[in-house]
């Protein structure tokens, strides 16, 4: 490799925690103090990418497992020169419940997880009663969870664990917002297959 055109790339967008037992320093992480928003699950970056070039004046966070769709993330983005964006490989779970700190969250993107559609795997699925106790945690005061799925009895516990929450109401996906699609979603919408939308909101005055 030509180690001028090397010097010239813009430094990777994954970020790499030297500890996995603390809450994350937002201030390192990103250049301005912007609303953050984070996905869950982000595969590819299809919607990530988009929603970020989309709202320069938020911070974008990607959460994904798989190191693939990750440098695939850092690709998109470093080439789309965006500063407010950052991907991490972690489980979804655990980094919402222990690395984001309380509070800092403007709106959760959880879109197409793994429905676990098999009944003695459902205990695996992310979205639980526990998990809105860590949603309400690192929520903002009237901060939003966007949900999608194609699976009907997934989207039926969603919307049951949610509407059981009293720290939670329910709200609405933006116009705007339906129109940016996943990766997934867009392979399940050629295939005929519906996407269910839910969105919940944290409700003022209400700690988690």
């Amino acid at each position: 490799m030509d180690t001028r055109q090397a010097a010239s790339e813009p430094p990777t967008l994954i970020h790499r925690p030297e500890n996995y037992f603390v809450r994350l320093d937002l201030a390192q992480l990103f250049a301005a103090p912007q609303p953050l928003e984070v996905e869950l699950g982000a595969g590819d970056g299809s919607f990530l990418i988009a929603w970020a070039g989309a709202h320069p004046k938020h911070n974008f966070l990607g959460v994904e497992r798989l190191l693939g769709r990750l440098r695939k993330i850092d690709r998109k983005g470093r080439r789309a020169g965006f500063t407010h964006l950052r991907a991490l490989r972690i489980e979804a779970s655990y980094f919402v419940e222990w690395m984001l700190p309380p509070g800092s969250v403007a709106a959760l993107h959880i879109y197409f997880p793994d429905p676990w559609p098999k009944r003695k795997h459902r205990a695996h699925r992310l979205i639980n009663p526990h998990f809105t106790e860590v949603a309400a945690q690192a929520l903002c005061s009237g901060g939003k969870v966007y949900l999608r799925t194609d699976d009907l009895d997934y989207h039926r516990q969603m919307t049951e664990v949610f509407g059981a929450d009293a720290r939670f109401r329910a709200a609405v996906t933006p116009a705007e917002l339906r129109t940016v699609v996943t990766d997934f979603e867009r392979d399940f919408n050629a295939r005929g297959v519906e996407t269910r939308y839910a969105a919940y909101e944290k409700t003022a005055g209400v700690t988690a």
